[in-house]
């Protein structure tokens, strides 16, 4: 196993910068998710840590190892690095052990020591029965089992996976997600995976790191991510929160300030340092609103229409002060608002975004 860490690393293509100096540290055995939207950097980043492509500035070690830097470039089949592909990339033409022993026979490993690592790699997975099966006849979530075997099989110090679960169906996701952990329990591999669903990043990973046009926005346990994120893009894109503008009245204390929000004064979370100021933005999410119970306090607004959730209604709400902007509110079933509905709603927490954040 290793540890990996990333030092400023840039990578451009003409005038484009799909890498801008991004530096991260992944200890030894830990799961870091890498979440973003299409285009965000994740595949570039990918790319640049298994050795596909070359760093334009920065270095990346592998452990104590230095594989890149503008001058050095270790190839990737030199690196031992695992990679799970989103596509499988499994030969069609040999059997599930076939495919599991390649990376061993291309190694030259003697057929005895290749066996038993087959042997156990299958095991891991849950998949000792089906070695003499076509990947064809597999389905989609075996198959990726098999491409986590055979990338288990070369013993890398650190795995790679690249959005290997966005071809399942969401009942497979859901299955192949408690497989990815319990191999990471197993075997404490260091893992980085790749994905742009923030609820697989949510579920699987130790920390995230959140990329944004080639920037790091944040690294934090996904806890953190929802409950203070670090920017603008980061409050929208995890969580789904809802970035508003606020009136800063007084400076942090205990955590916490009073600010005006839509003419309703309320507390927020705060950065410690925190001073009053005005046109700042906070992140708020469902749980933190709800309608008023005296109908008197709260931000006076109206009710345009009601989405059933399953269990529960979401209702948009839109303040007097500010009608183009849409509040998300969760109302339990049975819903006591109508849509059309002139209603008030309170604030009950929120976060402040800090004032440096790069967006």
């Amino acid at each position: 196993m290793a540890g990996l860490k990333i030092d400023r690393i840039t990578r451009q293509f003409a005038d484009f910068k799909a890498l801008k100096e991004v530096s991260l540290d992944v200890a030894d055995g830990e799961f870091l998710a890498v979440l973003g939207p299409s285009g965000c950097g994740k595949t570039t980043l990918l790319r640049l840590i298994a050795g596909f492509d070359k760093v334009t500035d920065g270095a990346i070690w592998l452990g104590n190892r230095l594989v890149s830097d503008s001058r050095r470039h270790v190839p990737a089949e030199s690196r031992g690095i695992g990679v799970v592909f989103q596509s499988y990339a499994l030969w069609p033409h040999m059997s599930v052990e076939e495919n599991v022993a390649y990376g061993l026979e291309v190694a030259g490993i003697d057929r005895d020591h290749r066996d038993r690592r087959v042997a156990e790699a299958l095991e891991l997975v849950g998949l000792s029965t089906y070695g003499n099966r076509p990947p064809s006849s597999l389905s989609g979530g075996q198959r990726q089992r098999v491409a986590l075997a055979r990338c288990l099989v070369t013993e890398p110090g650190l795995i790679l996976l690249d959005e290997p679960l966005a071809n399942l169906d969401v009942h497979l996701r859901a299955s192949m997600e408690e497989e990815f952990r319990r191999f990471h329990e197993r075997t404490g591999t260091t893992m980085v995976y790749i994905t742009h669903d923030q609820a697989e990043a949510m579920a699987l990973a130790d920390r995230i790191a959140v990329l944004d046009h080639g920037m790091l926005a944040q690294v934090a346990t996904a806890s953190t991510l929802y409950r203070e994120p670090a920017t603008e893009m980061v409050a929208g894109f995890v969580g789904q929160g809802m970035v508003l503008p606020i009136d800063i009245l007084d400076t942090c204390r205990a955590g916490s300030c009073p600010v005006r929000i839509f003419g309703f004064e309320a507390r927020m979370r705060c950065q410690p340092g925190t001073g009053a100021r005005a046109g700042a933005k906070a992140c708020l999410r469902a749980e933190e609103l709800a309608f008023s119970n005296d109908g008197i306090s709260g931000i006076s607004g109206t009710v345009r229409r009601l989405i059933y959730q399953g269990g529960y209604f979401r209702a948009d709400f839109h303040p007097d002060l500010s009608p183009e902007t849409s509040l998300e509110i969760t109302v339990p079933e049975p819903a006591t608002v109508d849509a059309g509905a002139r209603m008030r709603v309170v604030v009950r927490g929120g976060w402040i975004i800090p004032a440096d954040a790069a967006n």
